[in-house]
């Protein structure tokens, strides 16, 4: 669908300028805009790109002179990349899911469907499952008996919602992630070596065979409302009570939310994270890719992990931390610049050593 410059700007609460009336088919980088193209041009560094392709209208930042650019016409936001939120959900052509409930869909006479849901092909909804209206189930999904789907998910393909699952409205979820699997829970008749291990930081005695027992997950999940996660991600029962997902929260790939997590509001999780059992984690929360962070401990609010952070203790709010163990980030650097420095300081001391021990000798 084309929207003109006017309808853009208008939707996203900006400013345009020259022919408004022009009309666009989608957004493209500078370089390879077209002339029916909008060109995302919001830092000024990438405006030699703008040369090298074909627009004749750009979004563009505050102050930029598009008439010197050889526009047609510009789009103006004050702060580009959050324009870019609204603009990219106009232009988004979706994944044309079929309307209504596919024939090949196996529904449970007793689920709940309210009105104008979408359910694609071989989807499984099944009993007493309930699900809000304006929702979209993608094909080859399975949601689970007495789970329930606030108005307005958007389920892509293959994605599973076990049983007793509570989501709130604007659910969202990318393939294959998998919401309600059983928790890890395993114990030993005899206390095993790893709980010995634990308490004695590292001995675990007369090592003997274990076998491990199931602990059943009589817990569910909780997820809270505009929760969205991402493909192939796993979010594990609660063993007694849920784990829980408050509103907001942003979870990316491949990430792993162990049983009896407790995550805040608008946490920010990107790929590869992984949340050992019983942690609490405050709000606004953001932890960088391959986050890893240990069973039964808290992290407080507004704490940013940077990237492969390894998380071992009690984090307070508002740090923001880097390194395995995780420590202030800005200590960490310090470690990281004091550990390249080694070498040198090997052969500064060996040097020293050497004159040492020679001068010592001519005495």
């Amino acid at each position: 669908m084309a929207y003109t410059v006017q309808d853009i700007a208008t939707a996203l609460d900006a400013e345009c300028y020259g022919n408004t009336g022009l009309a666009i088919a989608k957004v493209a980088e500078p370089a390879s805009a077209g002339p029916d193209d909008l060109a995302l041009l919001t830092n000024p560094k990438f405006v030699d790109g703008l040369a090298r392709g074909a627009a004749r209208v750009a979004l563009l930042w505050p102050g930029a002179d598009w008439q010197a650019l050889g526009l047609e016409a510009a789009i103006v936001a004050s702060r580009g990349r959050f324009a870019l939120a609204g603009l990219t959900a106009m232009m988004d052509p979706g994944q044309h899911f079929p309307r209504g409930i596919h024939e090949t869909a196996l529904i449970d006479p007793s689920a709940d469907l309210a009105e104008n849901i979408r359910v694609a092909p071989y989807a499984v909804i099944g009993p007493r499952a309930r699900i809000g209206a304006n929702s979209t189930i993608g094909p080859f999904c399975h949601i689970g008996a007495d789970s329930v789907l606030g108005e307005g998910a958007f389920l892509r393909d293959h994605v599973s919602i076990g049983a007793r699952v509570k989501i709130g409205a604007g659910f969202r979820a990318q393939p294959g992630a998998r919401i309600g699997a059983d928790g890890m829970s395993f114990v030993t008749p005899e206390v095993s070596g790893v709980e010995r291990a634990r308490g004695s930081l590292g001995d675990q005695g007369d090592v003997k065979a274990q076998k491990w027992a199931r602990i059943h997950s009589l817990g569910a999940v909780s997820i809270g409302d505009d929760v969205e996660i991402g493909a192939n991600t796993c979010v594990d029962y609660g063993t007694i009570r849920d784990t829980s997902i408050g509103n907001g929260t942003k979870i990316d790939n491949l990430v792993h939310v162990a049983h009896n997590v407790t995550v805040g509001t608008d946490c920010l999780f990107a790929a590869g994270v992984g949340i050992a059992g019983s942690t609490r984690i405050g709000n606004n929360v953001v932890l960088g890719g391959h986050v890893g962070v240990t069973d039964n401990t808290v992290i407080g609010d507004n704490v940013i992990a940077g990237g492969g952070t390894k998380v071992l203790s009690k984090v307070p709010g508002g740090q923001v931390i880097l390194g395995y163990p995780a420590v202030k980030m800005d200590t960490h650097l310090e470690m990281y610049k004091a550990l390249r420095r080694l070498p040198r300081l090997f052969k500064q001391v060996a040097a020293l050593q050497k004159s040492v021990s020679k001068n010592g000798s001519n005495d």
